[in-house]
């Protein structure tokens, strides 16, 4: 286990609601919330990378490199 852990205060519905749903791929609502965050922050990683990509492609054409 990592050193540093917090704790995550959710209600009982939800995690249970995500148990039933998703209990199969994951041990605990633990592992699927890091699971999902981990997620989410390589989607918007990948998106500023293609927003960053844009805007160079853009700065060259502007220079009239491409």
């Amino acid at each position: 286990m990592p050193e540093d852990v917090r704790e995550v205060r959710l209600s009982g519905d939800l995690c249970r609601a995500a148990e039933q749903r998703f209990g199969s791929r994951f041990g605990d609502v633990g592992e699927l919330l890091e699971f999902m965050l981990r997620e989410l922050l390589r989607d918007d990683a990948a998106q500023m990378d293609r927003d960053e990509q844009r805007m160079i492609e853009q700065r060259l054409k502007d220079l009239g490199y491409v």
